[in-house]
């Protein structure tokens, strides 16, 4: 079976390790571990590695945070994924920096790469890991907070948990979705 991994994200050396880009920087972690290398192809740079029986596509769409889906949808397409074997990870403000919380369906909750998401596939029933950037910022300043850079002590915290993801993504391909919830969203 055939799973399509998206970590969103924006491209361009200036986006590099930002809050925003958490969904990038997740599935890179993944990649290496797999030793998976990336190719720059139509719509987003891709990898492909294999975990038992499962054949996973990861995905960095390269349109852009705000057109994710574009990419999201062209690759299930291509691949004949169904939207159900689609896990999307993703930067969240309303959880604290390093809370993890997966979910398979809901609104994009005013993030606009999801709102794009939804948009092209036609539906809010995918499921996405959420990934805490906390939302300590000013009224007024949410666009350069998550443009922003994770400090020394919350990079810490991001990176213990990098391997964590991973660990969710294995168990979402291959015990599925309601029981990698039932597991990981307790801890």
């Amino acid at each position: 079976m055939k799973y399509l991994i998206v970590g969103l994200g924006n491209i361009g050396s200036e986006y590099v390790d930002t809050r925003h880009n958490i969904g990038f920087r997740t599935v890179d972690a993944f990649a290496k571990k797999q030793s998976a290398e990336w190719e720059d192809k139509r719509y987003g740079f891709v990898a492909r590695t294999r975990v038992k029986n499962a054949e996973l596509i990861l995905l960095k769409p390269s349109t852009y945070m705000n057109l994710s889906g574009q990419a999201v949808r062209y690759w299930a397409q291509q691949e004949k994924i169904p939207v159900e074997r689609v896990l999307v990870i993703v930067d969240d403000l309303s959880l604290p920096v390093g809370k993890i919380r997966m979910r398979g369906s809901g609104s994009a909750g005013g993030h606009n790469g999801l709102k794009n998401i939804e948009s092209c596939m036609m539906t809010q029933n995918y499921a996405r890991i959420k990934f805490g950037i906390g939302n300590e910022f000013p009224r007024g300043a949410q666009v350069d907070f998550v443009l922003g850079q994770f400090s020394e002590e919350d990079n810490k915290v991001i990176e213990e948990k990098l391997d964590y993801v991973g660990e969710m993504i294995k168990s979402f391909c291959l015990q599925g979705l309601d029981r990698t919830m039932n597991q990981y969203n307790k801890k």
